[in-house]
């Protein structure tokens, strides 16, 4: 073999391998990227939630997690499935910081604004889907084991509180112009009976 054509073999090598190189660079330059978005996104959602839940949920099927997110979309939850070093990254300096410990495994972070709904769904859910076991969670700073979560499920939501509030306060109410108008409506039926005396005069 001549030296050109050995030179020439080993330069396209050398470029390929540069090629390669520079072409691994930008695809971990862009993962690092996605990687850090992630985590501010899931810091984001740690910092304004009113609870957080963990569950196991190795074994579900697609289908039945495309229906626990779902339900928890319709109650005003939301479901967050996230490499769990990622997790534990974006929960430095939240007050849920305490459900680091339970990321271990395929878990999966239902998390919600009213500390009712997400648990009341996920315990709804772990009803009918035995492969799906909640590990516990967080309320602010206050830590939650299964139990915890179980109680908080068996509340009303802050929807349910407000309605009943607001049916309270309205009942009365309701009573007292029903009581006002009853008086003007006998008047009025009285003041028609005469007036259809005079017209019948």
């Amino acid at each position: 073999m001549n030296v050109s054509r050995l030179a020439g073999r080993t330069i396209g090598a050398t470029r390929r391998f540069c090629l390669k190189r520079t072409a691994n660079r930008k695809e971990l330059a862009v993962e690092r990227a996605a990687k850090k978005e992630a985590v501010e996104t899931l810091n984001g959602v740690f910092k304004t939630t009113g609870v957080a839940v963990v569950a196991h949920y190795s074994g579900l099927t697609v289908a039945q997690m495309q229906t626990l997110r779902t339900q928890m979309k319709q109650a005003g939850a939301s479901v967050k499935v996230s490499k769990n070093r990622l997790a534990k990254i974006a929960l430095e300096g939240t007050d849920v910081v305490s459900i680091g410990s339970l990321l271990k495994g395929p878990t999966v972070i239902a998390t919600s604004n009213d500390p009712v709904a997400a648990p009341k769904v996920a315990i709804e859910f772990a009803k009918t889907n035995d492969k799906f076991v909640i590990l516990g969670g967080a309320m602010g700073t206050t830590v939650l084991n299964p139990d915890a979560v179980k109680a908080l499920a068996s509340l009303p939501s802050l929807d349910e509180l407000r309605g009943k509030i607001v049916g309270l306060l309205v009942a009365p109410a309701t009573k007292i112009a029903q009581l006002s108008t009853a008086p003007a409506a006998k008047l009025a039926r009285v003041v028609q009976a005469y007036a259809s005396k005079g017209e019948a005069a």
